[in-house]
């Protein structure tokens, strides 16, 4: 039977829905209080940290969020441990919900198909994410100012905008996942459960696997230096296939001005540069373009899981 009407018909009205009930959960209100607080508190330890090492600084207000103090983290390092979390805790639920509740049904009884369902759920989480990135960039930026005394540069505010995309990509990556995992399995304890896990292997184990890979494929030869500079191109190739990798060196080439590469870099590529010297937003933007693709490929491409997995379930009343 053909279907009648456009595919994606009723997706905005699911978004904003979606957006809706997210804004006035009281979990995503725990988690982002979670979030604010410990901004507030990787500030204050920058803060501090500022005033006591760096005097004439091009880039302090980019120095804000990477800077840490111990035993407190960098905001930015806050970020790539909670930004997944949030993601998380808002897509884990959003389809098996609708079946323990028992609404699946009545929703697609409506002149709304399973497309629109699917991508209103994902683009009502989208729009969550970047509302709330956007306030916690700007309020970083007032806090800034008000710390600092000094307005940011226009540099700054390029390279901070795009730290903001990368953000967003990043806590994409970990929407759709919930998203799949939702999909996939009919509770919603067992998809958060797999979400988490799969979290805490690529944040604190993949390092060590990528380790234990390159050992295994890529043996080093005392003899032969070429089989070293093979093992490391290799570990850095397997280190990316983790978002949380892609991410932290996006922050990196963007917060970290004199970033030049974020690979292995022979002295013959060094030649001409000058030591110490920032690179132009332009170029910084270049070097992380890799890293940024494979963050929004990775969430297109475990979406379209969810959605292949979504469109071969049965709906029963």
């Amino acid at each position: 039977m053909r279907r009648k009407g456009h595919a994606l018909a009723g997706m905005s009205t699911i978004a904003w829905k979606e957006a809706a009930d997210h804004f006035s959960s009281a979990r995503f209100h725990f988690v982002m209080l979670l979030v604010i607080l410990t901004a507030f508190g990787s500030v204050y330890g920058a803060i501090g940290e500022i005033k006591n090492t760096i005097g004439q600084d091009p880039f302090l207000f980019l120095r804000l969020l990477t800077t840490a103090k111990d035993p407190v983290p960098s905001f930015v390092a806050f970020l790539g441990f909670l930004l997944p979390l949030v993601s998380i805790a808002l897509a884990f639920d959003s389809v098996n919900g609708e079946y323990s509740r028992r609404t699946m049904s009545r929703i697609l009884a409506q002149p709304i198909y399973r497309d629109a369902l699917l991508f209103g759920k994902f683009l009502g989480g989208m729009i969550v994410l970047a509302l709330c990135l956007l306030t916690l960039w700007l309020l970083m930026t007032g806090l800034g100012i008000l710390t600092l005394g000094l307005p940011p540069s226009g540099p700054e505010i390029a390279r901070g905008l795009a730290f903001l995309v990368a953000c967003l990509a990043y806590a994409g990556v970990w929407l759709a996942m919930a998203l799949l995992f939702s999909t996939i399995f009919r509770q919603a304890a067992t998809s958060a459960l797999a979400a988490l896990a799969l979290w805490l292997v690529f944040a604190i184990f993949w390092g060590m696997i990528a380790h234990a890979l390159t050992i295994a494929l890529a043996p080093i030869d005392p003899t032969n230096p070429m089989t070293l500079v093979n093992a490391v191109e290799m570990q850095s190739a397997l280190a990316r296939i983790s978002p949380n990798t892609l991410f932290s060196e996006t922050a990196q080439a963007l917060l970290n001005p004199q970033t030049r590469a974020l690979g292995l870099v022979f002295m013959d590529q060094m030649e001409g540069a000058i030591p110490g010297a920032p690179l132009p937003f332009s170029q910084s933007a270049l070097l992380i373009w890799p890293q940024l693709s494979g963050m929004v490929a990775a969430m297109l491409l475990i979406f379209t899981g969810a959605y292949v997995t979504f469109q071969r379930q049965e709906v029963r009343a």
